[in-house]
């Protein structure tokens, strides 16, 4: 088997976004009231899982929704700053003419996605899924498999982060982990990914790589 359906996270896999999520972080945590990064901590944040870097920083669970929303709309005021990774254009342009479906699953905006990747990369999207709850893909995913009508054992969800791999464990499809987005790859080492994208180009052999069996859907967590 190989893959018909590749779904991508988009802040840190498709999107270099980690310099202004730092930037907006301690925006956001003045205006919430939760403590701000120290950027000589950056790796050792990025080593950990979030949940526990939230209670370790003090974000309030509950305001989560909030916080996304005006980090959304930061993003959307600056856009214009934020590109796409080098490459991910050609590799996205590169796995659709081998004729696997392209898809995003994000807690981003459409608006701000469309913004970012542009109209002529976007019309090669078959399927976008925004405002999800970071602690919430699941259901998003399944939304996809079912619109895009694949089965789970020809899809993959590449993301950068441990939520991603949980997402893509618990809607029962591959999880593909890249090196170059906000989490350490010792992080999401302890994850077993599918497949470990080392660099942007990697995500073209997609289109060629055998899918192995996955397991059946788990049950999703809760959302916060």
């Amino acid at each position: 088997m190989t893959y018909k359906l590749a779904i991508f996270d988009f802040d840190g896999t498709l999107a270099d976004s980690f310099d202004f999520f730092l930037a907006s972080h301690n925006t956001l945590a003045r205006r919430h009231g939760f403590a701000e990064v120290d950027p000589a901590r950056i790796d050792e944040y990025r080593g950990q899982e979030p949940r526990e870097l939230m209670r370790r920083l003090g974000v309030p669970m509950w305001k989560l929704p909030l916080i996304a929303k005006d980090f959304i709309g930061m993003m959307a005021r600056n856009a214009e700053g934020i590109r796409l990774f080098d490459g991910v254009a050609e590799a996205l342009q590169a796995l659709s003419a081998s004729g696997v479906e392209l898809a995003i699953v994000t807690s981003n905006s459409l608006e701000n996605v469309s913004r970012v990747v542009g109209n002529e990369l976007m019309s090669r999207i078959r399927h976008v899924e925004s405002g999800a709850s970071l602690f919430g893909k699941r259901r998003r995913l399944e939304r996809v498999l079912k619109t895009a009508n694949i089965a789970r054992q020809h899809a993959i969800y590449v993301g950068d982060q441990p939520t991603d791999a949980r997402a893509a464990q618990a809607a029962g499809i591959a999880f593909g982990a890249v090196r170059w987005g906000y989490a350490t790859a010792a992080v999401l080492d302890q994850r077993s990914p599918t497949i470990t994208f080392g660099c942007v180009s990697d995500l073209q052999h997609i289109a060629k790589a055998h899918a192995p069996p996955v397991a059946a859907a788990m049950p999703a967590p809760a959302d916060p």
